[in-house]
């Protein structure tokens, strides 16, 4: 009972959340998922290792497919994901922890970024 009023609160969080807050999320996310993988790369388990890569491979996706390709930004961030997701798919396949934290920095400055923005944002709306 109690994991399903979870669901329904992570559920409900997704469907009411702006634009914005579901990259936050996603970032957050990415980064869940690649402590996953830190951690069972050192319990030397490598099912749940690559389960996890495989989430962040999939935010990553999930990343570019939402970008708005008619900014030069943009074309900057798919560039900038499109080699995350290449170095995460190498950790994957390499099992390096090394590849994995060059990863985990690049989400952490994007996420703290993407913060800094929200609420500069907010005071400006």
């Amino acid at each position: 009972m109690l994991q399903n009023a979870a669901q329904t609160y992570q559920s409900n969080q997704v469907t009411t959340a702006t634009p914005a807050d579901l990259t936050l999320m996603l970032y957050n996310g990415a980064l869940k998922f690649i402590k996953q993988t830190k951690a069972a790369l050192d319990e030397k388990d490598m099912v749940k290792a690559h389960e996890a890569s495989l989430k962040v491979q999939n935010i990553l996706y999930e990343l570019m497919s939402t970008l708005n390709n008619d900014y030069d930004i943009s074309k900057e961030f798919s560039k900038l994901y499109e080699y995350m997701l290449q170095r995460t798919v190498e950790s994957n396949m390499r099992k390096d922890v090394e590849i994995l934290l060059e990863v985990e920095d690049l989400f952490v400055q994007f996420r703290d970024t993407w913060k800094e923005a929200m609420q500069l944002a907010k005071r400006q709306g």
